[in-house]
């Protein structure tokens, strides 16, 4: 992978090259390219261990970093991947969630290395796009959810 003039760097206790080949096996347009190996001991590591990872989720270029447990993924960032379709919707949250991750409110939920996801199907944000009491239903709808009901949102949309 030629290196990008910007990519994400994702700092993971231990896990980097984990996560990024749950995140390939499950996204499409995703895959694992380089790992990196400590050429010497660090903090949170020893020579040999793997270092960092580059990958790519939906699209995105990502660097996964194994930091150590100094810092913590949180809700301040989050991949936000559109779906078409209920299906799309379940079979990502499922993905998620199902591998040790959590459930959030509104569609978000976090993966077992706390990273946040918002799997959003894209009946809500036409929705939210429409404006008005469309809109309004829409968000009223989401706001009672956890995994995005696409057709409880084609019928807020409805009224």
């Amino acid at each position: 992978m030629a290196t990008a003039k910007n990519t994400i760097c994702l700092w993971y206790d231990k896990d980097a090259e984990d996560a990024a080949r749950f995140y390939a096996k499950t996204f499409p347009d995703s895959s694992v390219g380089a790992v990196f190996r400590a050429p010497s001991d660090f903090p949170s590591g020893k020579k040999g261990d793997v270092l960092t990872v580059e990958f790519t989720v939906a699209g995105i270029r990502c660097i996964g970093l194994n930091g150590g447990p100094m810092f913590k993924h949180n809700e301040a960032f989050s991949f936000q991947i559109a779906t078409d379709n209920q299906e799309e919707t379940d079979r990502y949250w499922n993905a998620i969630v199902g591998n040790g991750g959590q459930e959030s409110a509104c569609g978000w939920c976090k993966d077992k290395w706390g990273l946040s996801w918002q799997i959003t199907p894209r009946v809500l944000t036409e929705a939210m796009a429409a404006g008005g009491d469309e809109a309004k239903r829409a968000f009223d709808a989401m706001m009672d959810m956890r995994k995005i009901d696409v057709a409880k949102i084609e019928a807020a949309r409805r009224g």
